[in-house]
């Protein structure tokens, strides 16, 4: 710090990775800006699939069109549907349609399903795909041993109805896993494939942005896509930073701002000096944090698994019973029909989708609204919470003064008050010179100042139109013996209750100086913290806190400004760094459950001890590991969101569950033929249709998650908020 800068210093007046993580082979894989791979949907989460690697969409289609192609023969020459619909098929070989097509429907078809199961058996993870490869190869047996003479069953066109409809089931879901993922898809595909690197003579040469290399210097053109990591050194630009913040509006950047790999230069060409490649850019962060998240198990999903894996021994011996009981009827026939529609029936396909897709969808819904969710766990946490904890600086507030008031003496107005300080201070780089200054040009008032020198520790003069003038706090004063007139007095006394920083205008005539106006400056509360307020009260919040080191008038003057509650909300002032996870115990040791927010080193024990920790900005590398939930934009309306999503999710999983669970409930029974004497059966082909009905369901149900607001639709803020957590036109 310069000696001139040292008249401002002023004394305030007081994972786990899911195991049913779906081998992602297909999802999307591209190199870094480094020449590293940036792993995109490497894990969809698909419960039951996990041991089924290459998996994809496309091959389930495939399987699909051509089983379906071959069931179409199988159904019209079985001797079953003919009966049904009273047409008759003759040509040689007519009862060989069915076994031949059959067999290639049951190998073809059936083999995904088939080497699941004995993925499954090795594991000794028994799920669904032991459960559907169970009835189909009953049933295959079941038509074989017919067609060979030892059976007396037409079980052919079911079986292929059965293999064509899983399959029909499966490529569906596939499909939904696969456009959940597609958060990630789209984060890899924002990096260029090139870009334009300046060599030595200044010139661009195109290159591959797998060879930039920290410190080389790239060429952003108007609509073109930041490479790499790094901080402008020349140009000035507003970027669409979208797809990284949630922020939906342009922000400008200029010299020394820094910029995120994938942003886009919207309307002007930049110069970048590249300060981050690979693994270390803040878009390969954000890709792995929801991989992390849709790979990372709630306990939602340990219910599910719980589930599945008893409704395999519950299937199994119902199947037998069934079987057992059928067959001392005397009943073979219907014994094995009604064996085969209880493997069917008993497919937990609804139940592997219910919590997997509900978590892919709601981590890629979060991550486009710039919340990245670490931990599900954190995220489910997050609906139970009744108390909200902020750190003040860089969370509700910039972290930045700003000109909070201006007072003048009689026949100086307040405007030239502004005009001539930030005239004296603009050759000042002390951040509080810089508030002035910055005030001054959004209010047009520029003056041109001659003539600086810094009064060390006391303040700066300068003259401005051959007046001289001098700006500091009270060892200026003091120094000069100059006293503030009365009329100043009510001004200086409320703003040092609320802990602002007084600079004082001091005019010189000869030697003898006399104040002629006062500043206010007062760390900036950002215009949509108090939003976020009014909106964590609207989803039932009982108590908002915040916590800061500031003395205890400065700490409540914000709470006042933020709105509030006097004997509802609460403050913690005057905390020590060390001492902030304490408060967060004390307020959990009196049966709250605590979310906290925060951004810097000394929130970090404080996020890890919370119910669920939430990094606000980019924040710092500390933070962000010890938090379950990042938000990438600095905007704390998204403390809201992520409570929104998080009961939106939760809703969705339970219901998931109680239909699928429901679904096996009512089910089983029937298959097992229990109505049987009431007329009422359920054959293996309409338990097929039914099972992939309940996995339609439970995928459109989990689809609405897109519908759930993550900001107040009607708040129209006028900030615009960086990733890294300053404000826009404001110093880096």
């Amino acid at each position: 710090m310069s000696q001139e800068d040292e008249h401002h210093r002023l004394q305030p007046p007081g994972e786990t990775v899911d195991r049913h993580g779906h081998h992602g082979d297909h999802g999307s894989r591209r190199g870094d800006p480094g020449g590293q791979p940036v792993q995109a949907g490497a894990h969809d989460g698909h419960a039951g699939h996990d041991k089924h690697a290459g998996h994809d969409p496309e091959m389930f289609r495939r399987k699909f069109w051509l089983s379906l192609a071959l069931t179409v023969p199988i159904v019209l020459t079985s001797h079953m549907v003919m009966g049904w619909f009273g047409y008759r098929l003759e040509f040689p070989g007519v009862d060989w349609v069915g076994p031949a097509l059959g067999t290639v429907v049951f190998v073809y078809g059936g083999w995904p399903f088939l080497q699941g199961a004995v993925r499954e058996v090795h594991d000794r993870a028994p799920g669904m795909m032991l459960l559907i490869a169970m009835a189909i190869t009953v049933a295959y047996v079941a038509s074989a041993a017919t067609a060979l003479g030892v059976f007396d069953l037409d079980f052919w066109w079911e079986l292929a109805a059965l293999v064509t409809i899983m399959l029909l089931g499966h490529w569906q879901e596939m499909k939904a896993i696969g456009q959940a993922q597609g958060a990630l898809s789209a984060l890899a595909a924002l990096l260029p494939d090139d870009a334009e690197r300046l060599g030595g003579d200044g010139q661009p040469e195109r290159v591959r942005v797998s060879d930039l290399r920290v410190g080389d210097v790239v060429l952003v053109r108007p609509g073109g896509r930041v490479p790499a990591d790094g901080r402008i050194t020349d140009g000035r630009a507003e970027l669409d930073e979208s797809m990284i913040t949630g922020e939906s509006r342009p922000v400008g950047r200029e010299r020394g701002d820094r910029v995120v790999a994938g942003t886009v230069a919207t309307d002007a060409a930049i110069r970048v000096r590249v300060e981050a490649v690979g693994e270390d850019t803040a878009l390969a962060g954000i890709q792995r944090l929801v991989a992390q998240a849709q790979q990372s198990s709630g306990r939602a999903q340990v219910l599910a698994d719980r589930f599945a894996a008893w409704l395999f021994y519950i299937a199994t011996v119902t199947a037998a019973a069934t079987l057992l009981i059928w067959t001392l009827i005397g009943n073979l026939d219907e014994a094995v029909v009604r064996t085969v529609t209880v493997l069917v029936i008993a497919c937990p396909h609804a139940l592997g989708l219910a919590i997997p897709l509900v978590i892919a969808l709601s981590t890629a819904v979060a991550a486009k609204g710039g919340i990245l969710v670490k931990d599900r766990l954190a995220l489910e946490r997050m609906r139970t919470i009744d108390t909200v904890l902020f750190d003040k600086t860089g969370t509700l507030t910039r972290g930045e003064h700003v000109v909070a008031a201006v007072a003048a003496t009689d026949g100086v107005s307040e405007t030239d008050v502004l005009a001539v300080a930030a005239a004296v201070e603009a050759d000042s780089e002390h951040p509080l010179a810089r508030a002035i200054v910055t005030a001054a040009a959004e209010q047009g008032a520029r003056r041109a100042a001659t003539g600086f020198q810094s009064l060390t520790g006391r303040g700066v003069r300068a003259d401005v139109d051959g007046i001289s003038y001098a700006v500091g706090g009270p060892a200026l004063l003091r120094e000069l013996d100059a006293t503030a007139p009365s009329d100043l007095d009510e001004h200086r006394a409320e703003w040092s209750r609320r802990g602002a920083a007084v600079l004082h205008l001091l005019r010189f005539g000869g030697e003898q100086a006399s104040v002629i106006g006062a500043l206010a400056l007062e760390d900036q509360i950002r215009p949509e913290a108090r939003q976020a307020i009014a909106d964590l009260r609207q989803q039932g919040i009982r108590k908002i806190v915040m916590i800061t080191g500031d003395a205890r008038p400065v700490a409540e003057a914000v709470a006042a400004d933020l709105g509030f509650r006097p004997g509802e909300d609460e403050v913690f002032a005057e905390v020590l760094p060390a001492d902030k996870d304490e408060a967060v115990g004390e307020l959990q040791r009196r049966g709250l459950r605590v979310a906290m927010v925060g951004d810097g080193v000394n929130d970090a024990p404080a996020l890890a001890r919370a119910d669920v920790g939430i990094a606000i900005g980019a924040g710092t590398d500390v933070a962000i590991e010890s938090a379950g939930v990042v938000l990438a934009s600095s905007d704390p309306r998204g403390v809201t969101g992520v409570i929104r999503l998080s009961r939106a999710s939760y809703r969705k999983m339970i219901q998931n569950l109680a239909w699928a669970a429901g679904y096996n409930v009512v089910a089983l029974p029937l298959a097992a033929g229990a109505l049987a004497w009431a007329g009422v059966s359920l054959s293996p082909a309409v338990a097929a249709v039914l099972m992939s009905a309940s996995t339609i369901v439970v995928a459109l149900n989990a689809q609405l998650l897109r519908r759930v607001q993550l900001r107040n639709p009607d708040l129209r803020s006028g900030s615009r908020v960086r990733p890294d957590g300053s404000g826009a036109g404001t110093p880096a």
